[in-house]
């Protein structure tokens, strides 16, 4: 009984390497990229080859998909503050629930969702964007939670 808890306890991991939790090379494209496809938002958004964003986290993948993730927060940011009703504050919102969703089963990846969190909600007078950027931010989030 000792021996077959063994085998199977040698089994457990089996089957399993590295390259497994490797995310699809679509992640890897610059930030550019990322705002191209987001240009899709609040509709499916898919980089090359039909990668969801939520499919670049892995707790395996390059720190540069964070950058590029943060970078397109960053960038979309700005572009909200000067339309909070636009469609940038749809894309930004779309980009941070893209991200939760593929996040939600990596632990390690708080950090990466703080920091696109704060990006996108950064305004250098303080306190929130205003109910547009809101209203806007959240058609955007759920569906990048749903289809990201």
């Amino acid at each position: 009984m000792f021996v077959a808890a063994l085998a199977s306890a040698g089994l457990v991991g089996c089957g399993a390497s590295a390259s497994d939790n490797s995310p699809p090379a679509a992640c890897l494209n610059p930030t550019s990229q990322y705002l191209h496809a987001l240009s899709a938002a609040p509709d499916a958004v898919r980089l090359d080859g039909g990668t969801p964003i939520s499919d670049c986290f892995t707790g395996d993948e390059s720190p540069d998909i964070g950058q590029s993730v943060i970078e397109a927060a960053t960038v979309l940011n700005a572009d909200a503050r000067r339309d909070p009703g636009g469609t940038a504050s749809v894309r930004l919102g779309y980009l941070a629930g893209a991200v939760h969703r593929g996040t939600s089963h990596v632990p390690s990846e708080a950090d990466l969702v703080r920091r696109v969190d704060t990006a996108a909600r950064y305004n250098p007078h303080g306190g929130s964007l205003g109910a547009a950027f809101e209203h806007a931010f959240g058609k955007g989030y759920a569906a990048g939670e749903a289809t990201g």
